[in-house]
């Protein structure tokens, strides 16, 4: 037994030794996210850094070794956005409400004028790791103007430059050099002795600058030049720029916005907003339809071919079954930009078919019908040898006997497969079924690339269209180029994950029921 021990002993080292390491990483960036305000996602990696190392480490915790990571996987990828997009419903979270109320005030403190004075010429000189400014005068003296030291790492605030009889100690840095530590000098706010301030205007100038605002506490902001007040306003997620004297009525908001919880907003504008609610309904509803299609198309011509390809007396099978597995092959991407160009209103070829064998020309991108056949025509050709390939397999597993039966009954091919064929694949076909239903109905790629919602539904007051599903219209609310309203988003996708829910429990409901 102690030989074991001793034999063990070198690799259980070695594994506390690599958890040390990977828990020394983990521990490094918890402390730059604290460092940088993120304390809860500090907190939430402190805890998994904790319990991670218990379980490998602690004999009690030998029995989840296996699960934690499983655990820990659904945690990140699952729960975490989940719980994450209905934080985001909560708030006004968009592309100009991007950052917090510290973050907005802290650039409107950066801002910077130009003021009346004297711009110098400047030359940089380095001794070691440290760095002097001199600055020479349009004016004759006799004396040098030179920044205290500095270095990339630590600048003074204010840099306070002063008069010298003597150049600066070190080496002039030629303008090479220079323009290499441009990012560090343009962080410089050098202050003369006469008060007044000097920034990096230009690669070889330094003038005087004079911040635009400056900080009266409780967050707001004052102007410098005219005394206006920046006061934050937590209902708009805005500074509001009041002249001096003015009530906060009479402002206006100054960009950018800031992130402010504004409670079930989203969601009452989903549900009583005419531009949202007609609009989302209208997208649910296509939805449900476009996935129960696609499955039902998809399984009937998937089922019809794998029948024919399954026919003995068809000679050359095997190549027939080749062609028809071929789309399943393609990239699907790729298919439906093909697609795309075939559908063509003006220079498609069907359009250019369709034209010389009847004299029309279907609007299949402006006519909202004619969109939504469309794209079931082109999901039913991506999907049926998918099917297909899955009813080669179940057809094969009926026993021909059945069949030589029904023969000598005289039972007829359609009354084979209603009885025999369609009986027996049904239950395994099931839970294909609602997977392939599933797909459809967060298939944003196909309406991305095909369509990308067109046309436009009027009245809609959000990017929504004709043939945009509900995982496509949440995509172009969040990331479309009218706008990317995340907390508006993420109040749909919440909606969105129940719904979804709900029909995943009656899908399994009826499934059990069949399957039984």
């Amino acid at each position: 037994m102690e030989a074991d021990q001793k034999a063990k002993s070198p690799l259980t080292w070695l594994v506390c030794g690599l958890i040390g390491m990977i828990d020394l990483v983990l521990l490094y960036g918890v402390a730059l996210m604290y460092f940088q305000g993120e304390f809860a996602f500090a907190l939430i990696i402190l805890v998994i850094v904790c319990v991670g190392t218990w379980v490998f480490i602690s004999a009690d915790g030998y029995n989840y070794r296996y699960v934690f990571p499983a655990i820990l996987g659904v945690s990140i990828f699952i729960v975490f956005p989940l719980i994450y997009t209905v934080y985001v419903a909560f708030t006004n979270y968009s592309s100009s409400h991007l950052l917090s109320l510290e973050r907005v005030k802290i650039l409107h403190l950066g801002k910077t004028y130009k003021t009346e004075g004297e711009s110098y010429h400047f030359s940089v000189y380095q001794q070691g790791a440290d760095y002097r400014v001199l600055f020479i005068s349009n004016k004759e003296t006799d004396k040098y103007l030179i920044s205290q030291p500095f270095n990339e790492t630590v600048i003074p605030v204010p840099l306070k430059a002063d008069f010298s009889p003597d150049l600066p100690e070190g080496n002039e840095l030629p303008l090479k050099e220079t323009i290499k530590l441009r990012s560090t000098l343009k962080k410089l706010d050098v202050e003369l002795p006469d008060k007044t301030e000097l920034t990096m205007t230009s690669l070889r100038k330094f003038g005087p600058m004079s911040k635009i605002y400056r900080d009266i506490g409780n967050d707001t902001l004052q102007d410098t030049r005219n005394g206006n007040l920046l006061k934050p306003d937590h209902t708009t997620g805005y500074y509001i720029e009041v002249p001096e004297g003015q009530p906060d009525s009479a402002g206006k908001q100054v960009r950018p916005g800031f992130v402010v919880y504004n409670g079930w907003d989203n969601f009452v504008r989903v549900l009583k907003d005419p531009g949202i609610q007609g609009p989302f309904l209208k997208i649910f509803l296509w939805t449900l339809v476009f996935a129960a299609l696609s499955v039902l198309f998809t399984m009937t011509v998937g089922l019809l071919m794998a029948c024919l390809v399954q026919w003995e007396p068809l000679k050359g099978n095997n190549f027939y079954r080749l062609l028809l597995i071929l789309p399943y092959a393609v990239p699907a991407f790729i298919s439906i930009l093909i697609f795309r160009g075939l559908f063509n209103q003006n220079f498609g070829e069907i359009n250019m078919l369709l034209n010389l064998l009847f004299g029309v020309q279907p609007e299949w991108f402006s006519n909202e019908y004619l969109a939504k056949a469309m794209v079931l025509i082109v999901n039913t050709w991506l999907g049926y040898p998918y099917m297909m390939i899955l009813a080669i397999g179940l057809l094969k597993s009926i026993p021909d006997t059945l069949y030589e039966a029904s023969a000598i009954d005289g039972a007829s091919p359609i009354q084979n497969f209603f009885n025999i064929t369609l009986p027996m694949i049904i239950k395994p076909l099931t839970p294909l079924l609602i997977a392939s239903f599933a797909f459809n109905f967060n298939n944003l790629v196909l309406i991305a690339l095909l369509t990308d919602g067109a046309p436009n539904i009027i009245g809609a007051s959000t990017p929504a269209g004709a043939t945009d599903i509900l995982v496509s219209y949440t995509f172009r609310i969040a990331f479309g180029q009218y706008g990317q309203d995340y907390g508006l988003a993420s109040a749909i996708a919440t909606f969105i994950f129940i719904m979804v829910g709900i029909i995943a429990w009656v899908n399994l409901k009826a499934t059990k029921q069949v399957l039984e």
